[in-house]
């Protein structure tokens, strides 16, 4: 069965369509914490889910996968400074207390600000009133804000830890552009991952992240495929456009990377946010852009002068031959 995280009701719209702009892996930086005492800022941006271990001890204490700051005795409560990894417009976020069970923050508050640096003169407008938090679970909270933002300042009530925040968005693009060539699917731009045949290893988010893979896990990988078929993936673009180049770069997959690979195409501007199975067997007629080729171990493939040109699109499937891992792909051309 495919993964399609977008078709889970139990998830919010904007958690399954929105892209994390509070990434590490995307470059979202911790900038600064009040305290950081049990456990470093930086932590709660990363993007694996948080893991408990188990008799784990540093100097500090328990060792704990997120932001845990020190109890507090005199009042007050604490707050961290995180920058975005690209502005872009917030949609909602996810406060997740995992593995927090009676040290977790009981309650959180956002402020935002479009700034290019934070100083003490920096304005800061809030965008999530005082919520509260359990322990142990995640916590998703829609926002109303529909302006552009660049940094957030979370508070926590009083003290406390929290494992991940995640920020979920639309990332600044300017659709118009001024006629250079982009990567219309890339994280940074908008580009989304709705649905996949299969995704058994590494991080496949990671498919559409800037830079090149560190390693095998930096990537999408399917598992052995022992009946007929091949792997697939359908992605929105961020912004409707021409095609004119595609990359797959098969970075650090050798004895596993895909024999071939093709790119197919739809051009959907009436299409909403939502996925239904209808899009995704639809998704296998769409016209061709890039035929089956041959890839290589360890490689980055440019592909043009085999490209058909269907025009301006808005959805590609990518299609590997029959399993593998594919470490980036690049789909480059100019909105429309």
């Amino acid at each position: 069965m495919p993964t399609i995280d977008s078709m889970n009701p139990d998830i919010p719209l904007f958690a399954r369509t929105g892209i994390n702009l509070a990434s590490a892996g995307l470059g979202a930086e911790a900038i600064s914490s009040s305290d950081e005492f049990f456990a470093p800022l930086e932590r709660m941006l990363h993007d694996p889910e948080p893991v408990f271990i188990p008799g784990k001890f540093d100097d500090h204490g328990k060792w704990m996968d997120g932001w845990e700051t020190r109890r507090r005795r005199g009042g007050g409560h604490d707050h961290a400074v995180i920058k975005l990894a690209a502005p872009g417009r917030i949609l909602g976020f996810d406060v997740d207390t995992r593995h927090f069970t009676g040290n977790n923050a009981p309650a959180c508050r956002i402020e935002a600000a479009h700034t290019d640096t934070v100083t003490d003169e920096t304005s800061w407008a809030e965008i999530l009133p005082h919520k509260a938090l359990g322990p142990d679970s995640q916590h998703y909270f829609r926002c109303e804000s529909f302006e552009s933002w660049t940094h957030l300042r979370i508070h926590i009530y009083p003290d406390g830890g929290v494992a991940r925040l995640r920020v979920f968005g639309v990332p600044e693009l300017d659709a118009t552009g001024n006629g250079e060539e982009i990567d219309l699917a890339a994280a940074l731009n908008g580009g989304r991952i709705l649905a996949m045949s299969d995704a058994h290893y590494g991080d496949y988010m990671r498919l559409l992240a800037p830079g090149r893979g560190i390693d095998m896990g930096d990537g999408w990988e399917t598992r052995r495929r022992r009946e007929p078929g091949y792997d697939w993936m359908v992605i929105a673009l961020g912004a409707r456009g021409k095609i004119d180049g595609v990359q797959v770069d098969t970075a650090h997959f050798k004895g596993n990377f895909p024999d071939r690979c093709s790119l197919q195409a739809a051009d959907l501007q009436s299409f909403g946010d939502g996925l239904t199975q209808a899009l995704v067997t639809d998704s296998m007629f769409w016209k061709t852009v890039l035929p089956e080729v041959h890839l290589n171990a360890d490689s980055i493939h440019d592909f043009r002068d085999v490209l058909e040109d269907l025009g301006p699109v808005t959805h590609i499937r990518f299609n590997i031959f029959p399993d593998g891992g594919v470490s980036r792909l690049r789909i480059l051309g100019r909105p429309a």
